[in-house]
């Protein structure tokens, strides 16, 4: 296993991998799901895929997609994981793709940064923290209607 170099507070480069800005959002108290957002960039020659991830604050982390259906927003998890195409750079974000960190063993408070191992196929294992961030920069209506809108049943 390959441990990823630390190249400032959020960047992790190994290899035709690199890691930018790994972070998640605070979770409520009971809250059983957290997310983990991230950029991804392969400055390789072969396309990577990103096949999993886990870290000891969650029973699974998995990989799911947002899509919009009928005015919904549904969450689907990619089958076969997510191919990061040579030479590109893939974000996970809000809206899009994005990890399921699913049963929780404790809520993610802000500030807290919680371990992280990407695993890929076509790169060794990478070993990164994820920032828990504040909502700030969203404003919570917008929070509370997208969650109230999201459909968090797995297909």
């Amino acid at each position: 296993m390959l441990l990823a170099t630390f190249a400032h507070a959020h960047e992790y480069q190994a290899d035709a991998l690199r890691i930018d800005h790994p972070w998640s959002r605070p979770t409520p108290p009971g809250t059983p799901i957290g997310v983990g957002y991230l950029v991804i960039t392969n400055t390789g020659s072969a396309n990577i895929t990103l096949t999993g991830a886990e870290t000891p604050r969650a029973a699974r982390v998995s990989i799911h997609q947002t899509t919009m259906k009928d005015g919904m927003m549904k969450m689907q998890p990619v089958d076969g994981g997510l191919v990061i195409p040579a030479g590109t750079t893939v974000e996970l974000k809000p809206h899009g793709h994005h990890l399921m960190l699913e049963q929780l063993n404790a809520p993610l408070a802000e500030g807290e940064r919680l371990p992280l191992k990407l695993h890929f196929k076509g790169a060794d294992t990478m070993d990164v923290e994820l920032s828990v961030e504040s909502l700030d920069e969203e404003p919570m209506g917008d929070k509370q209607s997208m969650d109230q809108e999201m459909d968090h049943s797995m297909h």
